[in-house]
C-alpha cells in the first residue's frame, strides 16, 4: 500500500486543538490503512477554499454502499457487521471524529463507491486575524494554532 502526503506547505492556519485534530486524522488514516488491501493506495490531501481548509483521506479499499453511507458517523455503526471488536475498532471512531470537527465549527462527510474506495473529507474554518473563526476560539478545548505540519 502507498501512503501519500500531498499537503501543500502554504495553507493558512486554523485555530484548533492539536490533539483533537490529530485524533480525527489518526482515526481516518487508521480506517483507510486497515481496509485497503495490499497493493492499494491511501492518500491525504489538503486544500484551502471558501474560508476553510479541507482535508481528504482517500483509499482504494472496498468502498461503502449507498445504503450504509448515511450511517457511518453514527455511534457503534459498522458497515461490515461480520467484523467484531477483536478485528479492530469499537464503532465509535467516526462518531468521535464528527463531534470533534463540529466542535471546531467544521463539518465532515464521506463519499464512496463500492469496489472503488472511499474518501473522507473534513473542513475546518480558516482562522481570522483576530482569533479563530469569526474571532472566536472553538469551545471544544483550549486551542492551539495548527498548520499542516502543526
Amino acid at each position: 500500500m502507498t501512503l501519500d502526503d500531498d499537503l501543500p506547505g502554504d495553507l493558512p492556519p486554523v485555530f484548533a486543538d492539536r490533539e483533537r485534530v490529530h485524533q480525527v486524522l489518526f482515526n481516518l488514516l487508521d480506517n483507510a490503512v486497515r481496509l485497503t488491501p495490499t497493493g492499494g493506495r491511501v492518500s491525504v490531501t489538503a486544500s484551502s477554499h471558501n474560508g476553510s481548509i479541507d482535508v481528504v483521506v482517500a483509499d482504494t479499499g472496498p468502498g461503502i454502499t449507498a445504503e450504509h453511507l448515511p450511517h457511518v458517523f453514527e455511534r457503534f455503526y459498522r458497515v461490515d457487521e461480520s467484523r467484531s471488536r477483536d478485528d479492530g475498532g469499537t464503532g465509535i471512531g467516526l462518531a468521535i471524529a464528527r463531534s470533534v470537527v463540529e466542535a471546531h465549527g467544521g463539518r465532515i462527510w464521506a463519499d464512496s463507491e463500492p469496489g472503488r474506495g472511499s474518501a473522507f473529507t473534513f473542513e475546518l474554518p480558516i482562522a481570522s486575524a483576530s482569533g479563530g473563526p469569526g474571532g472566536e476560539r472553538p469551545s471544544a478545548a483550549p486551542s492551539k494554532e495548527t498548520r499542516r505540519n502543526g
